[in-house]
């Protein structure tokens, strides 16, 4: 049975998000310290939208009840910035899981952010935003953040495969990208080609140069890492990418 992302998302949400004192907390279950863009502090946040076949959270996501404790932005902010500051870092970022399922919370933890000169790196499916362009114009208010929606597959029909989604949700991705461009929100796309064929890669890149010219020279190319509880995952799913990255 194929999953409705916006229905989910308004699921996990009541069970990952609560409201105190007007304040929205958010469920996490880890913050570190890490490589990418070339060091970063991350928090991991608990819940998401989609259920990729590759993804190596999936047990915080399928079990968001028995996973992480509620923090207040604040809270996130000071855990995210002290990594920052010990390692030298001058990127942070929410990730694990889909951070737009808390929209207050993230904005008001984008307000927080702002203030400094850490730059702050959205990871999203971008479904939320494509459904709702007002997102974007919220977004756009904040000037230390840079958006990357990561597309999973090039087709609808991969997109359903690996998310368990309809293909019709497949354009609300893409749709995230017109959203933020025309709200001015500096964006890129990092698009899951593991299980894609050639093919279906140029299709896409024609439909990303009719959103903006400049998309198609931006996309980064995202692969399977092959975690050990990624490959039970996949062996589950009967399903097995073309192209892989060993941890």
């Amino acid at each position: 049975m194929q999953i409705n992302p916006l229905k989910l998302s308004e699921e996990i949400r009541g069970i990952v998000c609560k409201t105190i004192d007007d304040i929205e907390l958010r469920k996490y279950f880890r913050f570190r310290g890490g490589r990418w863009y070339g060091g970063v502090a991350t928090a991991d946040c608990v819940g998401c939208c989609l259920k990729c076949v590759f993804c190596w959270g999936h047990l915080t996501r399928d079990n968001p009840r028995e996973h992480g404790k509620f923090y207040t932005p604040l809270q996130v902010f000071s855990q995210i910035t002290k990594i920052a500051e010990k390692r030298g870092y001058n990127k942070t970022r929410v990730s694990g899981g889909e951070p737009t399922i808390s929209r207050d919370h993230l904005l008001q933890l984008l307000e927080l952010v702002d203030q400094t000169n850490y730059m702050f790196i959205l990871e999203t499916n971008g479904i939320l935003i494509g459904a709702d362009k007002t997102y974007a114009q919220q977004l756009s208010k904040y000037d230390n953040l840079y958006v990357r929606v990561s597309i999973k597959g090039c087709t609808p029909e991969e997109f359903s495969k690996l998310t368990g989604a309809s293909p019709e949700d497949f354009s609300l991705q893409l749709k995230s990208l017109e959203n933020l461009l025309d709200a001015g929100v500096a964006c890129h796309s990092a698009v899951m080609l593991s299980f894609s064929t050639k093919e279906s890669m140029v299709k896409l890149l024609e439909e990303l140069r009719e959103i903006d010219k400049g998309l198609p020279n931006q996309v980064e190319e995202e692969y399977v890492i092959l975690y050990p509880h990624v490959k039970k995952l996949l062996r589950r799913n009967n399903i097995w990418p073309f192209k892989a990255i060993e941890p």
